[in-house]
């Protein structure tokens, strides 16, 4: 099977049967006095800036919150950790909780906190263009993301959006791994990629690629990047989530309020490979482009705009309302 929503299917069959066999799943599992939260990021990107300017400034610890970080580099994964009790909360792509919804989890995932609010990837050309158009793009090699991914479906809907059928006029290629696609380019493989940051900004400053259009720009507001956690880990869990979503909140205005270099010097041990420059130049193009959330809370059109993509893009399994995934009481609450 091949992209995500396939993987997740496959996942969330596997996890409710084990549900069924074993006690891992049961409420009595989790504590309510628990202090240490288990959090799950689905990559480790500059993207999620606000979250380590939380964990270094302090912001968990004066909420009485030990966060327990790992990076589980995939959504399939990251969802997997979160179902199976693995870990306590995930931060990862709201489209992923429509996913497991639509399989008929008996314990569904709710978002609860908004951290970026657009796509975060670039459109990279091989050659520098005097002037850029989207009409370049046909019967040109284009280097996709994951299919059924948000990235991919971002990626498609700007393209749509300009004219450009990406099953017809261009040479989409997702034949590549999400890992080595920035490797593929370098290589010499396609005129155009859909990159994160930083590898963008690398890509440009060595002369690989240049960045010409954002497709955070221009596919609006999006819940793109989203903390969630079952349903019944939320109700047993209030008080903590509560103090977590306010320690988040403190972190967006933290980033808001403070200069891209001041951002870049909190949150570089987190990015020991990356120059200190280009931490600050990704920082600031994310926030001209406003794609850290400056609120936490995750809000309806947003969420409507998710549905309209991930529709254009033929991945939306079932129409889900904005109150049955999401849980915007919490961050209004951190808010006050």
């Amino acid at each position: 099977m091949k992209g995500i929503k396939a993987k997740i299917s496959l996942l969330v069959s596997l996890v409710l049967l084990s549900c069924v066999l074993i006690s891992a799943c049961s409420k009595s599992s989790i504590s309510k006095k628990q202090t240490t939260v288990r959090v799950a990021e689905v990559t480790r990107s500059i993207f999620y800036a606000p979250q380590y300017v939380a964990i270094e400034k302090g912001f968990f610890k004066k909420e009485g919150i030990k966060v327990d970080l790992k990076t589980t580099w995939g959504g399939d994964k990251t969802m997997t950790a979160l179902l199976s009790n693995g870990t306590d909360i995930a931060l990862v792509g709201s489209e992923t909780s429509i996913y497991v919804y639509a399989q008929g989890a008996s314990d569904p995932v709710i978002n609860f906190a908004a951290l970026t609010q657009t796509d975060g990837t670039f459109l990279v050309a091989r050659k520098k263009p005097a002037v850029f158009s989207w009409e370049q793009l046909k019967g040109k090699e284009y280097l996709g993301q994951r299919k059924g991914g948000m990235p991919e479906m971002a990626g498609e809907f700007t393209l749509k959006k300009h004219g450009i059928d990406p099953h017809k006029d261009i040479k989409l290629n997702q034949s590549i791994d999400y890992a080595n696609i920035p490797n593929a380019f370098a290589a010499g493989t396609g005129d155009y990629v859909q990159l994160f940051e930083p590898q963008a900004s690398l890509f440009e400053k060595k002369g690989i690629g240049y960045i010409v259009a954002s497709f955070g720009s221009e596919s609006g507001k999006l819940p793109y990047t989203s903390y969630m956690a079952k349903q019944g880990y939320l109700k047993e869990n209030k008080d903590v989530i509560e103090r977590f979503t306010r320690a988040l909140y403190k972190a967006q205005l933290w980033v808001e309020n403070h200069s891209a270099k001041e951002t870049a010097k909190v949150i570089a041990p987190y990015f020991e490979d990356t120059p200190m420059d280009i931490i600050e130049t990704v920082v600031d193009r994310y926030k001209n482009q406003h794609s850290y959330a400056t609120s936490p809370i995750l809000e309806e059109n947003a969420w409507n705009h998710l549905l309209t993509i991930m529709q254009e893009a033929g991945e939306l399994p079932k129409k889900v309302d904005y109150k049955t995934l999401v849980n915007s009481e919490i961050a209004k609450k951190a808010v006050k």
